[in-house]
């Protein structure tokens, strides 16, 4: 039987995780016929979905690398252009903590490192400095190098805002299309997925947790091994927001930034993540002595928290590689290229990393179409909970999830357009719901009845036949 064929794309990005989306719009406004290709029924169901949803100067990047130029660029075209898409950003500062008198030291190499980044507003502050700042802080305090321009934004809206605008200028996305197999033909790839047979004349890997395996799947070998690196996160109670203006961080070893401690966009504040190598690149499991050890840490740091209720518990999968820089590579004659091994500052670096690619991809030689003089610009719906919300304005009829004020409205919105959620996951990170107290206990029987017959993957709910 023959495959249908979708059409023949400029460009083919592999993978609906931040990157991803930042490539595909990238792309779009520069003229290309683009089309987004994700094995999952929605967006951001692989890494992308779990985070820390910091917006990163990277004032401690490794210096001169492509990481520390893709952080900054990303920085400052998100600066640009959230006032345009409503996309949110709560203003913290952070503070890299000493709680010892051997930190204390290290902060002068780090606001050295800070400078040479190009990050000049760091200052080091003295105990009483830090806890005139933070007073909920432990007395344990030592000192603490304070990062100005270091934010919490949304994780979710924001990728959904780039894929949103690529789409409304001439994009193409397709869920449940996971590429199977492909081949090169007289310089167009040929791509097999679920959804049919599609012609692109490149590929980009942007596959994440997968993209070794694409690479071998395509071209026979990979250029980077993904390792797996698990980080579970607790989720404090919303009073717990009082007790917390600044994120802050720990003195850096040489595997990990440590534990972090900050608000949410949402009204909350998380602890985590932690760094722990697994095989499984699909699940990421929470186990209780790491929650209670997050728990400990971060009562350690404020000990108010000691009676702050825990809201919510979960694990995300960062794509590690055996190597600690990004693993991005254009290949002219195998008309691809890979963005490889894209860690916890991904969600910072998509903008800058989509720029990237694309003047890369420049470098190929084909690139005739102009870029859009007069894109669409998509407006995102407000999630944060510093600004003003869908529950407060008239018309929005039903309270469908009350731990998070989530209205009939913004799940029928988020259902709707050209990028409706996909399943409860994507439904979850447009709308907030079920992310509260209980957990989706109260709302989820009203939730499948909004979506009933909408969503690729239906919401089940159980009932009983008593």
């Amino acid at each position: 039987m023959m495959k249908s064929q979708i059409g023949l794309f400029d460009v083919a990005v592999v993978g609906g995780g931040v990157v991803g989306c930042a490539v595909a719009r990238r792309f779009a406004l520069d003229g290309a016929r683009v089309v987004l290709l994700e094995k999952a029924p929605d967006i951001l169901a692989g890494a992308s979905k779990a985070n820390s949803a910091l917006l990163h100067t990277g004032f401690d990047a490794p210096p001169g690398s492509l990481e520390l130029a893709c952080m900054q660029a990303g920085y400052r075209e998100y600066i640009e252009i959230r006032d345009r898409m409503n996309l949110p950003l709560l203003e913290t500062g952070a503070m890299v903590v000493a709680w010892s008198g051997e930190d204390l030291p290290r902060l002068n190499g780090i606001a050295e490192q800070a400078r040479a980044n190009g990050v000049d507003d760091v200052s080091l502050l003295d105990k009483a400095e830090v806890l005139r700042r933070e007073p909920h802080l432990a007395t344990s305090v030592r000192g603490a190098l304070l990062v100005p321009g270091e934010h919490v934004i949304d994780p979710w809206s924001a990728p959904l805002a780039y894929l949103s605008q690529a789409v409304l200028n001439g994009a193409q996305a397709l869920f449940n299309a996971e590429v199977l197999s492909g081949r090169l033909e007289d310089g167009v790839w040929l791509l097999d997925t679920p959804k049919g047979q599609l012609r692109a004349q490149t590929v980009i890997n942007c596959a994440g947790l997968f993209g070794d395996i694409l690479e071998e799947r395509l071209l026979g070998g990979s250029s980077f091994t993904i390792l797996p690196r698990k980080g579970q996160f607790v989720v404090f109670d919303k009073a717990a927001a009082a007790l917390l203006r600044t994120i802050i961080l720990p003195v850096p070893n040489d595997r990990t930034k440590g534990v972090v401690l900050a608000r949410t966009i949402f009204g909350n504040v998380l602890v985590g993540p932690t760094a722990e190598e697994q095989i499984d690149r699909d699940r990421a499991d929470v186990d209780q002595r790491t929650l209670r050890m997050l728990i400990a840490k971060a009562t350690e740091m404020v000990p108010a928290l000691a009676d702050a209720p825990v809201t919510a518990i979960y694990a995300g999968l960062r794509p590690a590689t055996e190597r600690k820089e990004y693993r991005v590579t254009a290949n002219l004659e195998k008309r691809w290229i890979s963005v490889g091994g894209i860690r916890s500052t991904g969600l910072t670096a998509s903008l800058g990393l989509a720029r990237h690619v694309a003047e890369l991809h420049r470098g190929f030689g084909d690139d005739k179409r102009a870029p859009l003089t007069d894109p669409l610009w998509p407006h995102m719906p407000n999630l944060a909970e510093h600004m003003a919300r869908d529950w407060q304005a008239d018309g929005h009829g039903e309270i469908v999830c009350h731990c998070e004020l989530v209205t009939q409205r913004e799940i029928e919105q988020a259902l709707a357009g050209p990028l409706p959620a996909g399943d409860i996951g994507g439904l979850k990170r447009r709308t907030r719901a079920g992310m509260g107290r209980c957990q989706g206990f109260y709302c989820q029987a009203r939730i499948a009845a909004l979506t009933a017959g909408k969503l690729a993957e239906p919401l089940a709910v159980e009932t009983s036949d008593e």
